[in-house]
């Protein structure tokens, strides 16, 4: 079933490329005194999705079989898992609006990894836990890019007087 990888790994190299030029409307260099531009993390991450896509393009172009059976795209047990991955998401994108990324993302996290995934509790609460704070530090704090915070916000007054 080459054809379905070609198409979605086709799919997927527009669909980065349409976000390559949309991450170009910001700067995607450095800003003097300021870090990175607002465009450089989507543009950059487009990039690597496009180098993805493009290797499983080239992989199923030349015949090479990635590990498996080789049969359907999707089976038939993992429709259900696909649907559930992506109500999930739904979820967690609806919820970020109001009680922002710092809680949806790692409740979102907890679901897959633990329900989806069965993963043993320690690794999910540790990358649960995990997860919320090295986003803040990486975006909030070194990068200074705010992310949405919903209803949380004022838990991050005290965090702003520290940080920020």
């Amino acid at each position: 079933m080459r054809t379905a990888e070609w198409m979605t790994a086709a799919c997927l190299m527009a669909l980065s490329v349409w976000f390559m030029i949309h991450a170009t409307v910001l700067p995607i260099g450095w800003v003097e005194g300021s870090g990175p531009g607002g465009g450089a993390f989507p543009f950059w991450l487009s990039v690597v999705m496009f180098g993805c896509a493009a290797a499983i393009f080239v992989r199923e172009f030349r015949g090479w079989r990635a590990l498996g059976n080789g049969g359907a795209f999707l089976l038939q047990h993992s429709w259900r898992r696909l649907i559930l991955v992506c109500a999930a998401l739904a979820v967690t994108v609806a919820a970020i609006h109001v009680v922002g990324t710092y809680v949806a993302v790692p409740l979102f996290m907890l679901f897959y990894m633990r329900v989806l995934g069965d993963h043993r509790w320690m690794i999910t609460i540790i990358l649960t836990v995990a997860t919320p704070i090295v986003l803040f530090f990486f975006f909030e704090v070194a990068l200074k890019i705010l992310l949405p915070k919903g209803q949380t916000e004022p838990l991050f007054y005290p965090l702003y007087a520290i940080f920020l």
